[in-house]
Formats: C-alpha cells, sequence, structure tokens
C-alpha cells in the first residue's frame, strides 16, 4: 500500500486517490488542500485545474503547472491551520508543502482559501504566510554588559560563550 502523499497516514488508494479520479468529492478545504498537495506530487494537473475556482481558471499555465510537478520532488504537507465560516461557503487552510527544486530544499508557506459553489469546494486564491517577527521575552544583553547570570563577568566571557 503507498502511502499518501499528503502526509495523512492513510492509503493513498483510500485518501487522495479517490477524489483526484473524481469518484468522492472533497467535505472540507482541508480535504481538497489535501488532495490538491497530493496532485502536485502525481502530476495530476487536470484535478487541480478542475478544483480552481471556474472564475479563477483564466490564466492558468497549466503547463508550468506541470513542469514545476515533474521537476520537484514532493516531501510532505504540514497543515498548520484551518478555518470554515459559519454559513459553510468559504474557509481557509494555512499550510506548509515541503519539496526540493533544482537541488534546493524548499518551503511554501501559504494561507489559501476556498468558496463552496453548488455544493463543492473550490481553490479561490492563496497568499504568501510572512514569516512572524521575533519578540525577545527579555532584553538583550549586550556582548561587554554584566552577564545576567550574576557571575560579575563580562556576558561574552560568560553565558554568551557556552
Amino acid at each position: 500500500m503507498e502511502a499518501c502523499p499528503c502526509g495523512s497516514a492513510q492509503p493513498y488508494s483510500q485518501c487522495c486517490e479517490p477524489l483526484i479520479r473524481g469518484e468522492r468529492a472533497a467535505r472540507t478545504p482541508e480535504a481538497l488542500m489535501r488532495a490538491r498537495y497530493s496532485a502536485y506530487a502525481k502530476t495530476e494537473v487536470d484535478f487541480i485545474v478542475a478544483t480552481t475556482h471556474p472564475e479563477k481558471r483564466d490564466g492558468l499555465l497549466t503547463d508550468g503547472i506541470r513542469r514545476w510537478s515533474e521537476r520537484s520532488i514532493w516531501h510532505g504537507l504540514e497543515i498548520i491551520a484551518t478555518d470554515v465560516a459559519l454559513d459553510d461557503q468559504s474557509g481557509s487552510v494555512e499550510f506548509i508543502a515541503h519539496y526540493t527544486e533544482k537541488n534546493i530544499k524548499k518551503k511554501h508557506h501559504e494561507l489559501a482559501r476556498f468558496d463552496r459553489l453548488e455544493g463543492t469546494w473550490y481553490f479561490t486564491d492563496g497568499a504568501p504566510v510572512p514569516p512572524k517577527q521575533f519578540v525577545r521575552a527579555q532584553p538583550k544583553v549586550g556582548r561587554n554588559e554584566p552577564c545576567p547570570c550574576g557571575s560579575g563577568k563580562k556576558y561574552k566571557k560568560c553565558c554568551e560563550s557556552v
């Protein structure tokens, strides 16, 4: 049994393959996101196009999608957060897709938006998620300041060198 590329720990034949083959519809935006990732990993370009919202299909570069899919090594999908609106007609999935392109490991971190049209979920658009700014819990200690451990030494000669 082949593991599903989406990382669900289920066999591909029971997870994303039925969605990609059109045997079953995605019940949630997350299920569609997982199937779309698997479609990239399996170069199932027709599924990627078919699950893009009809109003967003113009301008899709299917040859570019195919080349990127074929030339990349897909390592896994990490779902960060999901959200479905109260009306159950729109939702979002924050994810990180891990892959290698031109021998360089990469991460694609995106907030993808989905809309339901006549009962079917479609990918509408996505935006990169900017990295979160690091915030220190304590003030920064300068190298030449006394070490906060109380040793009486300069920070650079004490705890910074550890």
